[in-house]
């Protein structure tokens, strides 16, 4: 039995969660896996109910568990409390109480949908790519401040200055690379560490504590590349990258900009990790969208992909993985489009739109 929390959060986070765990009660028929599941309260629904993004009782049902799944959290009903009550906060509280160091970010072009995206198709086709970023260290954690400085330039002159401090430790480097390092030997055995290691100090450790790790890799083939070049590369040539792992805020940036390759944010999964054994957190990237929430609308193949994700990296489960993947591309082939995907042309029929459940559905009887 494999014990999920399931956080389904606001807007469209339960009309999503629910056909991702339409799928599940469909692999579980076919495979016998069992699924517990445990709903908790975060974000907008639990300011609501508790007064807070993230009640107690939610950490210690998370911590409890095999793997937490979560919809979306947010919303602008909330948007006006102060930056410590608002649904955010419970996202950021909750990374924390588990310690989710590493997240992960698939960026994958599907063969009925390669006409989404904006790149030409010879450039994006067979694209499979998997950001690799530390998510609780680095210049979004660092120390920082504003205050008030004299000029140079100007004699008698105080002008305000802020600054964040972009900092890593050997062990905070040493684990996220170790990550990467685990998921590249499950896949291609190819690993790209991005950093600015011609300019920035910080980076010069990070290449330095990566390429001593290697040797604990030998069949993996590491190489290093710049951030701004990394950026440039991702939309030149995409299909050199298999694994990319990077610091917070340049994998903020590069993840996303990856996402966009595959042209629908709504078609996208993540992980985040923290030491093997701990529960991870699964969600799609996409946010809750409450202009379309309960209406039938919201792409759940974000979270349903998210599920295989969190059976292949926090159950153990890859066969099982591989199925709902299967399951989700022979739909897409089969022609089936909920609205934000209609960009693409169908492969060898015609296009069929589908609304949110309709989807679940046609994934569950694949699988």
């Amino acid at each position: 039995m494999k014990k999920i929390a399931v956080i389904k959060g606001d807007g469209i986070g339960p009309e999503i969660v629910a056909e991702a765990q339409k799928v599940l009660a469909a692999l579980t028929a076919k495979t016998g896996v069992q699924f517990e599941y445990t709903d908790v309260l975060m974000g907008g629904v639990a300011i609501d109910a508790t007064g807070v993004p993230l009640p107690d009782e939610t950490v210690e049902i998370c911590k409890n568990s095999d793997a937490v799944l979560l919809g979306a959290v947010g919303g602008p009903k909330w948007d006006t409390l102060p930056g410590h009550l608002r649904p955010e906060a419970g996202l950021l509280g909750i990374r924390k109480a588990l310690g989710l160091f590493a997240n992960l970010r698939p960026a994958i072009i599907h063969e009925a949908l390669i006409d989404a995206s904006t790149l030409k198709a010879d450039v994006v086709r067979g694209v499979d790519i998997m950001a690799v970023r530390e998510l609780t260290g680095g210049v979004y954690f660092g120390e920082r401040g504003r205050g008030y400085e004299a000029s140079a330039d100007v004699v008698g002159e105080k002008f305000e200055f802020a600054f964040d401090t972009d900092k890593y430790n050997t062990m905070e480097v040493e684990r996220i690379a170790r990550c990467a390092f685990d998921i590249a030997m499950r896949r291609g055995k190819k690993l790209c560490s991005v950093d600015k290691a011609n300019v920035l100090e910080n980076s010069r450790l990070w290449r330095e504590t990566v390429n001593k790790l290697a040797s604990e890799y030998p069949e993996v083939e590491l190489s290093h590349m710049y951030v701004d070049n990394a950026a440039m590369q991702l939309i030149r040539y995409p299909l050199q990258f298999d694994v990319i792992v990077t610091s917070n805020l340049f994998g903020d940036i590069l993840s996303d900009e990856a996402s966009m390759l595959t042209g629908s944010i709504g078609m996208l999964p993540s992980a985040s990790l923290g030491k093997p054994g701990e529960p991870g957190m699964f969600e799609p990237i996409h946010g809750s969208a409450p202009d379309i929430a309960g209406k039938n609308l919201a792409n759940p193949l974000g979270t349903i992909l998210s599920v295989a994700m969190m059976l292949r990296y926090s159950l153990g489960l890859e066969a099982e993985a591989q199925m709902i993947e299967a399951g989700v591309t022979k739909v897409l082939a089969d022609g089936y489009r909920t609205k934000d995907i209609l960009t693409a042309s169908a492969v060898g029929g015609e296009i069929k739109i589908v609304g949110t459940v309709e989807m679940g559905t046609l994934v569950a009887e694949r699988v």
